[in-house]
């Protein structure tokens, strides 16, 4: 007697691009948890996932992309950097009525630049094309990174059909096609020019210690190839570009050691002779993460105002 396999196997080869969003769990105080949905794969690589975390409310409801940071060489998207609290940040974003979407993206020594927009512009695609799932309104959704999300974040905001080499950024990891422009964009002191950010160099690191250049290890090419990858994986190099940008929010450290803060001024600057809105806000004395910073929860609050601001929420 021949068994036929269950109808919701899918034994197709190769692996398909993405999979369907898991069930949700339902916590105690409404909220519907899609954990660790795999939005892209590819073989040789660990799959990208994210989370979602939909807040008790009417819906579809606007979402807020998040992109971790760690110098496009480490990070989780789990954890916020050590300085702001998980508990923080997520509930300050559920209880403004915005659905918070975490991903993943592949690090500079799996897959160099422009790897790392390809995984957030994927993720974009992912969410769209499953929003009735979700619970999430489509035609609302913003993206805020911290460091080296902050600089992804930047670019996916000022990418797209419009930009110089746009089939080179929009990649077409996980759900290949579709739209992934977004209202709104919070940038953490990201970097935003490149060529300069590699003149001012990396802390020194510890005897005995060795890191590999963030830099280096995000461009991948030869020494001669690397001045022009430097210019395309710049946020100020699309800032000027045929669309308006949408809303910006740069928050930085003025005494950021690792990122300075004339890293925000710039990108600040290049949106506003673009015709675009832009709000920089100086942390006053904080290091990068906000290190130096008494209470960040001022920090988290305004930023979140914004983006359920430009988002309608």
């Amino acid at each position: 007697m021949t068994q036929s396999l269950p109808a919701e196997l899918d034994m197709s080869w190769p692996p398909p691009p993405f999979q369907a969003p898991v069930p949700p769990v339902t916590t105690e105080d409404g909220v519907r948890r899609f954990d660790g949905v795999t939005y892209a794969t590819r073989p040789g690589y660990r799959p990208r996932l994210l989370d979602v975390l939909v807040p008790a409310a009417e819906g579809p409801l606007p979402a807020v992309v998040w992109i971790h940071g760690g110098g496009w060489l480490e990070g989780d998207r789990r954890y916020p950097p050590p300085t702001v609290p998980a508990e923080l940040l997520h509930g300050t974003v559920l209880a403004a009525g915005l659905a918070l979407v975490s991903i993943d993206y592949r690090h500079s020594l799996e897959a160099p630049f422009p790897a790392q927009l390809h995984d957030v512009k994927a993720a974009i695609r992912y969410v769209r094309k499953f929003a009735d799932a979700f619970g999430i309104d489509p035609d609302r959704i913003a993206v805020w990174g911290e460091s080296a999300g902050g600089h992804l974040a930047a670019l996916a905001g000022l990418t797209g059909p419009h930009s110089p080499g746009a089939d080179g950024l929009e990649g077409t990891e996980g759900v290949g096609e579709g739209d992934t422009s977004v209202r709104a964009v919070v940038d953490w002191y990201g970097v935003s020019d490149l060529p300069a950010i590699r003149e001012h160099g990396m802390p020194p690191m510890p005897p005995g210690v060795e890191f590999p250049d963030p830099y280096d290890a995000l461009l991948g090419g030869t020494e001669e190839e690397r001045p022009a990858l430097a210019g395309a994986a710049s946020p100020v190099t699309y800032a000027d570009g045929a669309a308006t940008p949408p809303p910006f929010l740069l928050v930085h450290g003025t005494h950021d050691g690792l990122v300075p803060y004339s890293q925000s001024e710039a990108l600040h600057a290049a949106l506003r002779a673009a015709g675009g809105e832009s709000e920089l806000q100086p942390v006053e004395g904080a290091d990068h993460i906000f290190l130096g910073t008494a209470d960040v929860t001022p920090i988290v609050t305004g930023s979140v105002a914004f983006l359920a601001r430009h988002l309608g929420a």
